[in-house]
C-alpha cells in the first residue's frame, strides 16, 4: 500500500510527438506475416491518451489511423475508427487507470487494445476480404503485455528531477 510517489516533471510536446512518430515508424516495419506483431502505434496513442488527455486526443488518433490505412494499403478508415475508438475508451478511463498498479492497469487497458484489433478485423470481414485467421486477435493481448514496458520508457523523461541533488530525497 506504501508504494513510492513520485513527482512528475510535465511532458515536453516534442516527447510525446517523437514517440509517436517512432511508433508509427516501428508499424511501418517490414514483419511479415508474422503472428502476435503488436500495433506500436495504438499501444503508444493509448498512453497517451491514458496520461495526456488533454493534449493526444481523437484528432491525432483519427490521423495516425489514416497514416495507417494507406500505409497498408487498407480500406481508408478502419485503422482511423480503430484509433478513434481506442482513445475515446483511453480518455474515458483514464482517471481510474492511473489510480491503480501498473499490473492491474494491464487488465484495465487490454480490453481497449484488443477491441482495437476487433475493429479492422470486423471491418475487412464486412467487406468481402478473405478472413486473416484467429491469430490476428492475439496481436491485442500481446500489446497489453507491452503495457508496462511501454509505461516505465514514456515516462522516464518526466521522471529525472530538474535540477538533481543528493540531499533531496524526490
Amino acid at each position: 500500500m506504501n508504494r513510492p510517489q513520485y513527482i512528475l516533471q510535465p511532458v515536453n510536446p516534442y516527447f510525446i510527438a517523437f514517440s509517436l512518430a517512432a511508433a508509427f515508424l516501428l508499424n511501418l516495419m517490414p514483419w511479415g506475416r508474422m503472428i502476435a506483431v503488436p500495433d506500436f502505434v495504438a499501444l503508444v496513442l493509448l498512453f497517451w491518451n491514458v496520461h495526456q488527455p488533454r493534449k493526444v486526443g481523437m484528432g491525432i488518433a483519427f490521423f495516425l489511423g489514416l497514416l495507417m490505412d494507406v500505409h497498408n494499403a487498407s480500406l481508408l478508415g478502419e485503422h482511423a475508427l480503430a484509433y478513434t475508438l481506442l482513445s475515446y475508451g483511453a480518455i474515458t478511463i483514464h482517471r481510474r487507470v492511473l489510480w491503480m498498479s501498473i499490473g492491474i492497469q494491464t487488465f484495465a487497458v487490454m480490453p481497449l487494445l484488443v477491441g482495437a484489433q476487433i475493429v479492422p478485423f470486423v471491418i475487412r470481414l464486412l467487406t468481402g476480404a478473405a478472413f486473416p485467421g484467429w491469430g490476428y486477435l492475439i496481436d491485442g493481448f500481446v500489446e497489453a503485455a507491452l503495457w508496462p514496458v511501454a509505461s516505465v520508457l514514456l515516462l522516464m523523461p518526466q521522471r529525472r528531477p530538474a535540477d538533481p541533488d543528493d540531499t533531496r530525497p524526490i
